[in-house]
């Protein structure tokens, strides 16, 4: 780990520590990423298809992209990114996950790039990607506006940011916090911080004053009936995924 300031909060990557050899089991701990994951999927790649004119039928169509997933964990994303022909730098500030994750891509032959680093000491290193995944990240870090603009520094003019994390308001404590903590047991207690979650509105701010052009947000809802998770332009009550874009005409940072 570089030695330079950071929004990593301390507390919330120990978390994650304690969770780190469970990623890869879709029944353990992360239960709730693999059920969530293939809608993730489908936003992230249909953005990232439209925002660089990829036909996502091709045998690689995101080759040449260079994509960082940052806070990438076991590499639930990262995986996927690479197999589509990105080439993926996948970054972790939990120290543990990173074992895990290589193990997973060599046993899947994959190359990613996955490295025990920050994003402010990969933007201090002068590294650049064409598309940033900043997915669950938001919500655990000591200061979401500085850790944005980090982000915004890394990527490369003309490159796209999906963000994800959960809204703030009694609905999505009952379910985030209530529901998948206390009842489900999904998540061990105490993974989130309800007054860490972040509305819509103030994402979509948060990225302006970053340096961003935030182009699209959806709602990521949960189907108890199907246990199944969709889409939807209209609920972003709970969990949300925005697009954002850094300005063609940006200076290189």
């Amino acid at each position: 780990m570089h030695d330079t300031t950071t929004s990593v909060d301390a507390g919330e990557v120990a978390k994650f520590e304690a969770m780190a050899s469970e990623w890869w089991d879709p029944n353990g701990k992360f239960k709730p990423l693999h059920m969530l994951n293939p809608c993730r999927l489908d936003y992230i790649t249909d953005q990232i298809a439209a925002e660089f004119g990829r036909d996502l039928k091709a045998r690689a169509p995101f080759e040449g992209l260079r994509l960082l997933d940052i806070g990438c964990g076991g590499g639930l994303l990262a995986e996927p990114m690479a197999r589509r022909g990105a080439t993926v730098v996948g970054a972790d500030a939990a120290e543990r996950n990173i074992p895990v994750a290589r193990l997973h891509a060599e046993q899947s032959g994959l190359e990613i790039d996955y490295r025990h680093t920050t994003a402010e000491a990969l933007a201090e290193a002068g590294e650049r990607f064409d598309v940033v995944l900043n997915m669950e990240v938001v919500e655990h870090v000591a200061d979401p506006a500085a850790f944005l603009t980090t982000c915004q520094t890394l990527l490369k003019p003309g490159g796209l940011m999906i963000c994800s994390t959960l809204n703030r308001n009694p609905k999505s404590y009952a379910m985030a916090i209530i529901g998948a903590e206390h009842v489900m047991r999904w998540l061990p207690k105490g993974t989130h911080d309800w007054r860490k979650f972040i509305t819509p509105d103030e994402l979509f701010d948060l990225l302006t004053r970053a340096g961003l052009d935030p182009v699209d947000r959806k709602g990521m809802v949960f189907n108890p009936i199907s246990w199944s998770w969709r889409l939807s332009d209209r609920d972003l009550s709970v969990n949300y995924v925005t697009a954002s874009v850094k300005p063609a005409d940006a200076p290189a940072a």
